[in-house]
């Protein structure tokens, strides 16, 4: 389950990779598991505590601001490694084996390509737009390699995972939304010259440009997902995923609903609030600072469910879209986090980090981590113990050994 590790539903909580679970055969097709009944289903459980998680999270970010930043690799494992060894599948749990020295070399890289972009703009326009241009070149490259370590150093009953995607598919995958972005970039620079001579094409492009970029980014997302998704690999087992286009854009289309009306909403809440609570000045101006004062509490709070309400729905959806989309015919996975438990959730973890100062986001993570994770279930057609012990004999060892090939890169994804 990628997304759940990386974005934890608008908290950025901390989590496994939980990718590494979609193993299913390559090639299969989908309407023979749809058709026949997979009798064997399996929980997925999550141990986390967040007075435990707080720990670990607060040393690691005391030693990473003392170091400037160097810290970081050794506070990524620890939390990777706590995450996964309190996720449990049919009763046995995940664990990670990543090595911080290394995840340093990786940091220290993207460290290197980050500061050399920066000091290129110093520079001039021309040295950052070639500076952006070798890390578009170099990025689906570095992207590969994060999601070769994460999995080559991610382990279930005994075996790593790997992922087996292609330099050139990495390429392909990222190749058309970087030309696509790159096209938006231009029309940026025509709409800026033709809005200095104002007009209606003035008023028209950005409108375009942002419908057009708002209607690429669901294929986009959906290319990305497939590269993914379509690689995770235990043993000989391979991922596949069936995820339709329409229905990829039927999620963004309806939290690009759900946000309209969660925005709508909390403006009009606003201005109705401001005019009771304006008018309870009764024209004194030190009332009516009172009375807006005693107003602040409603604005924080909308402006909250305002972040919120889209943010859940998008996380929750997506997350059921993939999930459910990944299996074959001895294999699926049926994911069902619902909007308004996730809603609900993410409410009360914002307003405790925000009346806490963020000191309570460590059981914010924890809280979504288990949310989202034990929404997932594993259907197998055969017993578990057996596919597994048939990945093993397959594979050997050899997939644990390909860990210690792969630079030390993480890139979160």
């Amino acid at each position: 389950m990628a997304d759940i590790g990386s974005t934890a539903g608008g908290m950025n909580a901390p989590g496994p990779a939980p990718i590494v679970l979609d193993f299913a055969q390559r090639g299969q097709p989908r309407a023979a598991a749809d058709d026949a009944p997979l009798p064997h289903r399996h929980a997925i459980r999550f141990s986390g505590s967040g007075s435990e998680y707080f720990r670990i999270w607060i040393v690691n970010l005391l030693l990473i601001l003392v170091t400037l930043s160097l810290y970081y690799p050794w506070a990524k494992v620890r939390k990777l490694r706590y995450f996964h060894t309190n996720t449990q599948v049919a009763g046995h749990a995940l664990d990670f084996h990543g090595e911080p020295l290394k995840m340093l070399r990786g940091y220290l890289l993207v460290l290197g390509l980050a500061g050399a972009y920066a000091l290129a703009g110093e520079v001039s326009p021309i040295a950052q737009s070639l500076a952006l241009l070798v890390l578009a070149v170099l990025w689906p490259a570095l992207w590969r390699a994060s999601l070769q370590f994460r999995l080559g150093n991610t382990s279930w009953r005994g075996l790593r995972m790997q992922f087996t995607g292609s330099m050139g598919g990495a390429y392909g995958a990222l190749l058309l939304p970087w030309v696509a972005f790159a096209l938006i970039g231009g029309a940026l620079g025509f709409m800026a010259g033709a809005a200095a001579g104002g007009g209606l094409l003035a008023v028209l492009l950005p409108v375009a440009i942002m419908l057009g970029v708002y209607g690429l980014i669901p294929y986009f997302w959906l290319r990305l997902k497939r590269y993914q998704h379509g690689h995770y690999a235990y043993g000989q087992i391979q991922t596949s995923l069936d995820a339709r286009v329409g229905a990829t854009y039927g999620v963004f289309v309806r939290t690009a609903g759900v946000a309209f009306l969660a925005f709508l909403v909390a403006g009009l809440c606003f201005l109705l609030g401001l005019m009771v609570f304006g008018g309870l000045g009764g024209g004194d101006p030190r009332a009516f600072g009172a009375a807006i004062l005693a107003f602040a509490p409603l604005v924080a709070l909308l402006f909250v469910l305002a972040q919120v309400l889209p943010r859940a729905y998008a996380t929750s959806r997506l997350q059921n879209l993939l999930w459910s989309g990944t299996g074959s015919e001895d294999i699926r996975f049926k994911s069902r986090v619902g909007f308004g438990a996730l809603a609900r959730l993410l409410l009360k973890n914002w307003l405790l980090v925000i009346l806490t100062l963020g000191l309570y986001w460590p059981w914010a993570a924890i809280a979504v981590a288990r949310l989202r994770l034990e929404a997932v279930s594993l259907r197998t057609r055969r017993p578990l113990d057996e596919l597994s012990a048939g990945a093993r004999a397959r594979s050997g060892d050899a997939a644990g050994d390909a860990a210690g090939d792969v630079f030390g890169i993480d890139l979160g994804l």
